[in-house]
């Protein structure tokens, strides 16, 4: 009986170490790589484990590689992806590259991937040009007329300026402002309506892909629209600010005019005042003459008449320019 515990002790003591072996140590990928006539030793694999590397993402690109007969170290794979790179796309980007004959190194692929750039798929666009639709630019002609166009642009991918290139927003930002300037310095808005790839021919002779990732293979114009008369807009606009400053002058004018009339009519009033107040000191002036024996009676009298005369005289005169 203790025989029979002790083999049963061993036996769960032996499957306990099967499943950490097998666990801890891929064998099945080993054995994988082994078929594909990839060599990879199985320490190796244990050392990936170690380092926190998932051996699938190795080996399997490795195996990948191999069969398409790109010889690549697995060092290199493994230290691509310790520094957070995909090494299945850059395997794949590699692989795509030797079938269209074209030149891509590991380090190229490499850094490409780890600049955050799809090294797979700028390959595929080295292959297969890529077309780049912009958005609606409007821009006004020299006669005033607004003009909406719409670019397509076709680019291939520059594998040798992917890292440090600009990407495809400053290349819809270029193409948009060549169109704006081309626009812009036509005499008229029917140029530009009778000959649109006047605009493509100017945007492709400014250089636009200089320091992008893109070589522009041609600029296409897809649509070219009349917008707003703008110049008529601008004069309706201007004639409607001079003749607010006009009305802003002739109040000014109107208010100095009325202010003139108050002051004038202020001036008359104090001037009757005065008089009035002279007229007042003139009973008193008479009196103190008669008392006083410079004015007689008869000169008064006299006086009266001829103001009375004098008063008769404005009333026909009155009369008459009526």
């Amino acid at each position: 009986m203790p025989g029979g515990i002790t083999s049963f002790i061993i036996l769960v003591i032996v499957i306990i170490f099967l499943i950490v072996f097998f666990t801890f140590v891929p064998f099945t990928l080993w054995i994988s790589a082994l078929a594909a006539n990839v060599h990879v030793g199985i320490f190796t694999l244990v050392g990936m484990r170690l380092r926190r590397v998932v051996p699938a993402k190795i080996v399997n690109p490795l195996i990948k590689s191999t069969k398409a007969g790109i010889e690549l170290p697995i060092n290199k794979l493994e230290a691509h992806y310790l520094a957070g790179g995909n090494v299945d796309r850059v395997v794949n980007a590699l692989i795509a590259a030797q079938r269209a004959d074209i030149p891509l190194e590991f380090e190229r692929a490499a850094a490409i991937d780890l600049a955050g750039r799809d090294v797979l798929e700028a390959v595929q666009m080295t292959v297969n040009p890529k077309v780049i639709e912009t958005p609606v630019v409007a821009a006004v002609a020299k006669d005033g007329i607004e003009v909406k166009a719409k670019a397509k642009v076709t680019v291939r991918a520059n594998i040798d300026r992917l890292v440090g290139g600009a990407g495809e927003q400053t290349v819809i930002a270029r193409v948009g402002e060549g169109v704006v300037t081309t626009i812009g310095s036509a005499e008229s808005h029917k140029e530009v309506l009778e000959n649109p790839d006047r605009i493509s021919q100017n945007v492709l002779s400014k250089g636009l892909e200089s320091g992008t990732a893109f070589e522009i293979l041609s600029i296409d114009i897809a649509d070219v629209d009349v917008g707003r008369n703008i110049g008529a807009q601008l004069q309706t606009d201007q004639a409607e600010a001079d003749k607010r400053i006009a009305q802003a002058k002739a109040e000014e004018r109107r208010a100095m005019a009325v202010a003139r009339e108050q002051e004038m009519l202020a001036a008359v009033q104090e001037m009757r005042a005065k008089v009035v107040e002279a007229e007042s000191e003139v009973p008193k002036a008479m009196a103190a003459a008669l008392r006083e024996g410079k004015l007689g009676v008869m000169d008064y009298y006299n006086m009266k008449n001829v103001i009375a005369d004098t008063q008769m005289r404005n009333s026909i005169a009155d009369v008459k320019d009526e």
